[in-house]
């Protein structure tokens, strides 16, 4: 009795020494680094909506704990996020309240670690906005990745209809959504590069599906994509590539006013990113009489762009696989990889 007595009050004292190493960071601790379209308008409150849209930082100690504040969109909608910590597997989370406190990294050593989080859905879910982290310590993340691609899209861009662990059919529409393992974010990790998407379920160039109110050239400019509001300071982020994959949801449109209608959008790009190359990118799940139009437009639509560093890129097939003939997880990996060979040779990247 005396020795478990002994052993109590030792687990309590160590207990207390560490609940008070840890701290409660804001935030708009200079520590965070955020990546993609963000509302900072309350900086204590960081909000995002986009897919895709990422933080990172270190942290020092066990476990640290992370509080996100879901909008619970209609009072029902919660949002997926991919989490990664150091090199372990990505660990893919659906948030279950308003408020949700996150532990990571409870079996791994004490130490430095690097946390990633991502947000999975996209803005139709609803929004996500980081409130604190509590930890001994955090950091800044050591990564110097300089390099940044920029990705316009549909729902193919999104990530949805990819994540089979829940079959298609079932579950909620959300529950197939995977942003961190679309083709873009894949592509960008491997080449080493910082990755936004710009990208929106039904949404095109000229013409939208699914009642959608709005196209591509009048969301592209918001960072609440879902609500075509909150002006976007596009300074924050230059893009080194911008990739345009639209046309989808327009279908067989009349080829000059699909011409006319995509070059206008591409000035605008230009007006945004002096700078960078853009490259048009034909649908990676369209049908062969889409792919014989995009063959016959695209090229078109360079040409006529009279731009250097305007240029396009045709898929070789096309990936069906995942929910209502999207790709699945597997062929964003093979998109990511077809689109990679295919910049390595046109830019002379290296990785």
């Amino acid at each position: 009795m005396y020795r478990i007595c002994i052993s109590i009050l030792l687990f309590s004292f160590f207990s207390c020494i560490a609940q008070q190493k840890t701290q409660t960071f804001s935030a708009d601790h200079p520590a965070i680094t955020y990546t993609g379209r963000i509302d900072f308008s309350d900086p204590k409150l960081p909000t995002f909506y986009a897919p895709g849209v990422y933080f990172e930082f270190d942290y020092e100690g066990s476990y640290c704990d992370i509080i996100l504040i879901d909008e619970e969109l209609y009072g029902k909608n919660h949002n997926y996020i991919s989490i990664l910590i150091d090199q372990e597997p990505v660990q893919r989370l659906k948030l279950a309240s308003k408020e949700n406190k996150i532990r990571i990294g409870e079996k791994l050593a004490a130490g430095r670690h690097h946390v990633l989080i991502c947000k999975g859905t996209e803005a139709n879910i609803g929004s996500l906005a980081l409130k604190n982290i509590q930890a001994e310590q955090i950091y800044k993340s050591l990564d110097q990745t300089t390099r940044k691609i920029e990705f316009y899209g549909n729902s193919i861009t999104c990530g949805t209809g990819s994540n089979l662990s829940i079959p298609c059919g079932t579950g909620e529409w959300s529950d197939q959504h995977d942003a961190y393992a679309a083709y873009g974010p894949i592509l960008a990790r491997s080449l080493h590069a910082k990755w936004q998407l710009t990208s929106y379920s039904g949404i095109g160039l000229m013409h939208s599906c699914c009642d959608l109110k709005f196209t591509m050239p009048d969301i592209y400019d918001k960072i609440n994509l879902r609500d075509n509001r909150i002006n976007w300071n596009f300074s924050t982020y230059q893009p080194d590539l911008v990739c345009v994959t639209l046309g989808q949801n327009d279908g067989l449109q009349p080829a000059e006013l699909f011409i006319k209608n995509y070059i206008d959008f591409l000035k605008k790009l230009r007006q945004k990113y002096p700078q960078a190359e853009i490259l048009c990118l034909s649908s990676p799940m369209a049908d062969p009489e889409l792919k014989s139009y995009f063959a016959l437009q695209l090229p078109e639509i360079v040409k006529r762009a009279d731009d250097t560093n305007i240029n396009y890129y045709l898929f070789q097939k096309s990936y069906n696989s995942g929910c209502d003939s999207h790709p699945d997880a597997q062929e964003h990996v093979q998109i990511a990889q077809e689109l990679e060979h295919a910049i390595l040779k046109q830019y002379n990247w290296k990785k």
